[in-house]
């Protein structure tokens, strides 16, 4: 097999109280973790557990309280998350790391079309020929996961919930990256897009990317799952469902 492409050791997470004296909420302890490429991990657990923590300190939106978390990208040395400078987490977000969360969150004002293509844009978006391209691609993925063209370039803050979720989704899995993590893609989506999305999952993963994923839907992840994760198996020593 592969070396891994995300390996966590010892990974643990507590939260501080502040409105309540500064107490110590432990929310996830002990989680040790390898994703090789093409492998897709589904996180199972009751809600409170720590999934979605878990998911946030591996993109760098939480910090950990302990432990590691590596990524071992092809040809380079390896990446330590945890201690990675903000110019660095950047670089890695943009170019390494795919995340789409359960809402979206976009500059107000800019067409859907836009969103979506921007991520491929990098450094050039000032280019026509690269933003025309940029845009095509981004046609193709705003018509397979069924928005419809006259959507196109209005901002997504006007979309029913179901329609941002799949800007959202778009916009995070356009660029193929290493790593992709994904909190409840489909949680507000119907049974036809959601079939979609098991189908854009399974092509990421047979391209090589390493894949962590929350599903609501156990048949979501049946679909897409090639090994599965009980989170409650990380010594999980608290939980705190508004966080987790």
């Amino acid at each position: 097999m592969t070396h891994p492409l995300l390996h966590i050791q010892g990974v643990a997470k507590r939260f501080t109280l502040h409105h309540q004296n500064g107490v110590e909420l432990a929310v996830l302890g002990e989680a040790n973790l390898s994703v090789h490429p093409g492998e897709c991990i589904v996180l199972d657990g009751p809600s409170g557990m720590g999934k979605s923590t878990l998911l946030k300190m591996i993109y760098a939106n939480y910090r950990t309280s302990a432990g590691s978390i590596s990524l071992h990208l092809p040809g380079q040395l390896p990446i330590e998350v945890t201690t990675a400078s903000p110019h660095e987490l950047v670089r890695l977000r943009k170019d390494s790391m795919g995340y789409v969360s359960q809402f979206l969150r976009v500059i107000p004002r800019v067409p859907a079309l836009d969103v979506v293509a921007e991520p491929l844009l990098d450094d050039a978006g000032d280019n026509p020929e690269t933003l025309a391209v940029a845009r095509a691609e981004a046609s193709r993925w705003l018509t397979r996961l069924r928005i419809p063209e006259r959507m196109w370039h209005l901002p997504p803050a006007t979309f029913s919930g179901g329609e941002q979720q799949r800007i959202n989704i778009a916009r995070n899995m356009i660029k193929p990256r290493p790593l992709l993590l994904l909190d409840e893609p489909t949680a507000s989506l119907d049974a036809e897009n959601a079939q979609t999305v098991i189908e854009l999952i399974r092509e990421a993963s047979a391209r090589g990317a390493a894949i962590v994923g929350i599903f609501h839907d156990a048949y979501v992840g049946d679909a897409v799952a090639t090994r599965r994760i009980n989170v409650a198996d990380f010594r999980t020593v608290g939980t705190v469902k508004d966080i987790a």
